[in-house]
């Protein structure tokens, strides 16, 4: 077999990123849902024309580290970072002021530390709740049975400001079965919404590229996909 060159390596990649983005975008016209494509590992380069070529104008990042490395070399006109993944404290500092909503918040000391750094810089930093609706143990997020309590605790800080909630169901085998999990987030995002707890333009991080329509189906106003948009990463 003949090996492609890198250029038509890098075409492909294009056609394909393209070819996905139109797909997602069509299947959300009309619904009011923000695309926010997940880009870990991808190249600064793909994330840049995806963004600047292909309409996708929200990007997210799981890891601290890779964010800052692709920082620079990022072409941010138009774009909206977000933080998607696990967020340490003792990270903050590093994001704050370079995301435009952190995805992750889980804990009263991630939520004081958000608030120290965001007020120290004379910002105020958005941010959702990540909800375990699933209640499994290997995985970071708020209770659900606790959410409520723990947004009331953040809300007076300073520097910081609830938004919504972000969940990240179970793995299941059939898009089907995300069903029941996104049906009580899509209540308990109801509730706190109803309460006044984010605001006037609240989110729901919900889907990601298995489930995004389900998502959107149950109320997401904001999608992850990433696999749906880049292909299969190694």
């Amino acid at each position: 077999m003949t090996e492609k060159s890198s250029t038509e390596l890098t075409e492909e990649i294009k056609a394909r990123v393209r070819r996905n983005l139109e797909e997602i975008f069509s299947a959300v016209a009309g619904k009011n849902v923000t695309v926010m494509a997940a880009t870990k590992t991808v190249p600064a380069e793909v994330i840049n024309y995806a963004t600047q070529e292909c309409g996708l104008h929200n990007i997210g990042e799981n890891r601290v580290q890779e964010l800052l490395s692709k920082f620079d070399a990022l072409d941010k006109t138009g774009v909206n970072m977000h933080f998607i993944g696990t967020l340490q404290p003792n990270k903050v500092k590093y994001i704050v002021g370079k995301v435009c909503l952190i995805h992750s918040l889980d804990s009263m000391k991630l939520a004081e530390e958000i608030s120290k750094r965001s007020a120290a810089s004379g910002i105020v930093t958005d941010v959702l709740c990540e909800v375990n609706i699933g209640n499994e143990p290997a995985k970071s997020g708020v209770p659900e049975e606790t959410a409520e309590s723990f947004i009331e605790s953040i809300s007076s800080l300073p520097g910081i400001n609830p938004r919504g909630i972000m969940v990240i169901g179970p793995h299941c085998g059939d898009p089907e079965d995300y069903r029941p999990f996104f049906g009580r987030t899509r209540a308990l995002y109801t509730r706190l919404s109803d309460r006044g707890l984010f605001g006037s333009d609240p989110i729901l991080s919900m889907g990601m590229s298995d489930n995004y329509r389900l998502a959107v189906e149950y109320g997401a106003n904001l999608i992850r996909p990433g696999t749906a948009v880049f292909g299969r990463r190694g």
